[in-house]
């Protein structure tokens, strides 16, 4: 069936209705939308947010053309999450999307964590979806990691899509449908061809695309004549600096100055909402211990994995023209599940009562980044064992609290004066800890959010070991 097709009889199966909005300003010419998103691109790995050390030019530019987010979450600590949030302007625990796909668990531990939902709902409306409605030609091209086949971006409302898997280099790396690639083609260029050729296809209507790359999740990969100038680049005296995942940088800035240069040549940049941001925080090394160090966040305590910022604090930048002014700065708390509702906004597309949306529209801040939005908070829900324990959080204002369900503890920042984390509050403010612990809770029972359960099969001896979901046995170090 035609996806077209598809995305109306689903929509109508489930009394999902769209409707379109009154056009309000900002949608009179509705502009395109190219959204890029980058796979464990941590908070202070680019140049405009303190990096000396990785060359970032066309990203920094960016920056210098719109707004730069400091304060900015992804929703999930690592990818399937936040790619869920977005693709629903949900808290994803509301569908249980709480982990990679499929996830993994130490069967052995002090808890047994939910199973993690292992496909996108086909009743959740995605951005494609909200705005085929009032005319836009949808793509999308690069990782999914929300389901098989079955439940690939075209089954979503993308028109246009391919899907890839694997590694780095052709032939390593393959895609859905069937595309012929040159051995030794980067996949980040082989996705950017992809996306510039949707633009030019799609250049007289508007349109929505979405680049998700793979870059720069490990396997560490990039061309060797990048990482050899990043071998012989002097070092600076802090961070980890390593030549490899630099160099896997450079090519994601270099695909963002080729999406730029593109929208110039075409004329289309100053009716474009360009987004880029990450779908979660660097990876310092993998969940096993195990393996080369790849990043650091500082300074943000954490990493991928886990809630302290560093596993969820990810840069974000926005241009659009005429709406965004340029080369500013905004520190207000924002969220993964808030594109959806900028995007349906700046397109003049509503979704009806039938879904809800927990995210806010960016487009106050947008518009001034000065401006506050209206939201008390803004939660996380990681009930899984990674590179911490499972653990909720809440970031309320300056203040953020963190509960492991293990044994009930929390510890509390002020991330105004502490942006490290490095000193837990909780017992000089144990009013305002029980306060934000008690939110917590009532907005995890609000979304229904999957909790873990006590393990009647915990051995302290074996409670390290990490199984497989997908082959439901140990996996190997």
């Amino acid at each position: 069936m035609h996806t077209g097709r598809l995305a109306r009889c689903l929509l109508l199966m489930f009394g999902l209705t769209l409707l379109a909005a009154a056009p309000s300003p900002a949608a009179e010419n509705r502009p395109n939308i190219v959204f890029i998103l980058i796979d464990d691109l941590g908070w202070s790995d680019i140049g405009c947010y303190g990096n000396t050390f990785v060359e970032t030019p066309h990203i920094d530019r960016l920056a210098g053309q719109g707004v730069r987010f400091t304060d900015f979450y992804a929703a999930g600590a690592v990818c399937s999450p936040t790619r869920a949030s977005i693709q629903s302007g949900q808290y994803q625990a509301r569908f249980g999307i709480t982990d990679f796909i499929p996830g993994h668990w130490r069967p052995f531990e002090k808890l047994i964590v939910p199973e993690v939902t292992r496909q996108l709902p086909f009743e959740i409306v995605t951005p494609a979806e909200a705005l085929s409605t009032v005319g836009y030609r949808t793509g999308y091209f690069g990782k999914w990691h929300l389901g098989d086949r079955n439940h690939n971006p075209d089954r979503q409302g993308y028109e246009t899509m391919v899907v890839t898997g694997g590694r780095h280099f052709a032939p390593r790396f393959r895609t859905t449908p069937k595309v012929d690639v040159e051995d030794g083609e980067y996949l980040a260029d082989f996705l950017t061809d992809q996306t510039v050729a949707f633009i030019e296809e799609n250049r007289d209507e508007p349109f929505f695309v979405f680049l998700s790359h793979y870059a720069v999740h490990i396997p560490l990969e990039a061309k060797a004549q990048t990482v050899a100038k990043y071998e012989d680049k002097p070092k600076p005296e802090t961070g980890i600096n390593n030549p490899t995942y630099a160099a896997m940088i450079e090519h994601v800035d270099e695909s963002v100055g080729r999406i730029m240069a593109k929208l110039d040549e075409l004329d289309l940049a100053e009716n474009t909402l360009l987004v880029f941001t990450s779908d979660n925080g660097g990876l310092r090394q993998t969940y096993t211990g195990t393996g080369e160090i790849v990043t650091s966040n500082a300074p943000l305590r954490g990493e991928k994995g886990e809630l302290y910022e560093g596993g969820i604090r990810v840069p974000l930048i926005v241009r659009w023209p005429g709406v965004t002014p340029a080369g500013t700065v905004c520190d207000e708390p924002t969220i993964s599940i808030d594109f959806w509702p900028t995007f349906a906004e700046a397109a003049g597309a509503e979704l009806s009562q039938h879904q809800t949306i927990d995210g806010l529209s960016l487009l106050p801040v947008l518009r001034d980044p000065q401006a506050s939005l209206d939201r008390q908070a803004i939660y996380f829900h990681y009930p899984h064992y990674h590179h911490n324990r499972p653990a909720g959080a809440i970031r309320a204002g300056d203040w953020k609290l963190i509960e492991y369900f293990e044994d009930g503890s929390v510890e509390l920042f002020n991330l105004e004066e502490d942006i490290s984390e490095s000193r837990n509050v909780a017992g000089q403010y144990p009013d305002r800890a029980e306060s934000l612990k008690r939110q917590l809770a009532q907005w995890r029972e609000s979304v229904d959010a999957r909790m873990p359960k006590p393990n009647p099969k915990h051995d302290p001896e074996r409670a390290d070991e990490w199984w497989s979901r997908r082959t439901g046995k140990p996996r190997a170090r």
